[in-house]
């Protein structure tokens, strides 16, 4: 870790699951969602958000949904190429079906071809596999909701303080893909205002992500390797980072079995610090 930190000029962080913890936003999610799902469809959409909770189900963070196919797909982290294809009920398909359709890299949106990176796109899945045509307008409710005082942000101890101290000798940067106001709202309630120099909101990563880099790379001069991109979502912050020659902090709370020389994997954020 203090390899990384000392060789890295210019920090880019995620926010969401990364300068704050906690799921009880993404189950509010699920709440309002079913309230758009059909009668007849609410209890197999409340029994596979359980199975994708406890890791029982094909949909799993890491993985990614077609929505229009309904295929879940497994890919190698590094490339995000599919390795494996399987059915919503988990039936996986044969390995010349896996070629005939998805041969070459991914091109990920956030309505035909869902990059399950976080905890947000598990209900999401479920949403669409039972027929809700847009889930965008429960997500703003759900965000909505986060700035009340109906909720509370998990702030992460030692984080605030190890940001400011970061600052004095490196760059700090913010990519997310939440708008202006929520970022505006999140950062003060997480008493994080002023610590980015430069901030990036409704960033549509994954679609936007090497875009993104290759602009900070430009704007700050500095060099990939010189780079630590820092989130909790695989596809949308690390995978790129590294296929750049950037290096990644990847924040999973189950420390999966991950490695890249360009990699560290940490519990949370604190721990950094």
């Amino acid at each position: 870790m203090e390899q990384i930190f000392s060789q890295g000029q210019l920090f880019v962080f995620d926010l969401d699951g990364t300068l704050y913890e906690g799921t009880d936003h993404f189950d509010y999610y699920a709440e309002r969602l079913l309230l758009d799902v059909a009668e007849e469809n609410k209890d197999g959409f409340n029994r596979d958000y359980q199975k994708m909770k406890e890791g029982n189900h094909p949909v799993k963070i890491g993985k990614a949904y077609d929505v229009e196919r309904d295929t879940v797909l497994t890919l190698d982290p590094f490339t995000l190429k599919v390795v494996k294809v399987e059915t919503w009920e988990g039936i996986v398909w044969s390995d010349e079906k896996l070629a005939e359709v998805y041969h070459g890299q991914l091109t990920f949106d956030f309505e035909k071809m869902i990059a399950i990176g976080d905890g947000w796109w598990l209900p999401f899945a479920a949403a669409k596999h039972y027929g809700v045509k847009d889930c965008h307008p429960r997500y703003v409710e759900t965000k909505e909701y986060m700035v009340t005082e109906l909720f509370q942000l998990e702030q992460i101890p030692g984080v605030r303080e190890g940001l400011i101290k970061l600052k004095e000798t490196k760059k700090l940067v913010l990519v997310t893909n939440s708008d202006i106001d929520d970022v505006g709202r999140l950062l003060k309630e997480l008493n994080l205002d002023g610590v980015f120099e430069h901030i990036v909101t409704s960033a549509k990563k994954p679609s936007r992500t090497v875009e993104i880099f290759k602009q900070l790379i430009e704007q700050y001069e500095v060099d990939p390797e010189q780079i630590v991109s820092v989130g909790d979502n695989f596809i949308n912050e690390i995978a790129p980072a590294i296929q750049m020659g950037m290096k990644g902090i990847y924040i999973d709370p189950l420390k999966g079995e991950l490695q890249h020389a360009q990699l560290k994997v940490v519990s949370s954020l604190g721990d950094c610090f």
